[in-house]
């Protein structure tokens, strides 16, 4: 289900909330189906409760998620999920292009790798 990689600098909460994300994104876990719970993904993954539970929160935060008190963590539906991320994601897009634009100034630079990324050659 979830891959942590323990040598990665990126804090365990995060591999699970990108993990989790995932999942979500690709239907793997598909709408309104019920997720493990905090303790259960928690001895799953050999891992603190707190940290699934900081992963589950920051998910519900950004509505891939959501609570039902006394029944659980359930995924959310897709179309609640995009308009509020996609926006989300197009802000924090805006100040990186700014940044670039500032440090580099190569508009065509931008366009060209975006239209690269776009046609399926993913660039890192």
């Amino acid at each position: 289900m979830i891959q942590l990689n323990y040598r990665d600098s990126k804090p365990i909460y995060e591999q699970i909330k990108e993990g989790l994300r995932r999942l979500v994104i690709t239907g793997a876990i598909a709408t309104d189906e019920k997720l493990p719970s905090v303790r259960e993904l928690a001895s799953e993954l050999a891992i603190n409760p707190n940290t699934i539970q900081r992963a589950y929160r920051e998910l519900e935060t950004e509505g891939y998620i959501y609570t039902v008190s006394g029944k659980g963590s359930f995924a959310a539906e897709q179309s609640d999920v995009n308009g509020r991320r996609n926006e989300a994601l197009l802000k924090e897009f805006d100040e990186i292009v700014r940044e670039l634009l500032y440090l580099s100034g190569d508009k065509e630079a931008l366009i060209r790798r975006i239209e690269e990324i776009a046609g399926g050659g993913e660039k890192q």
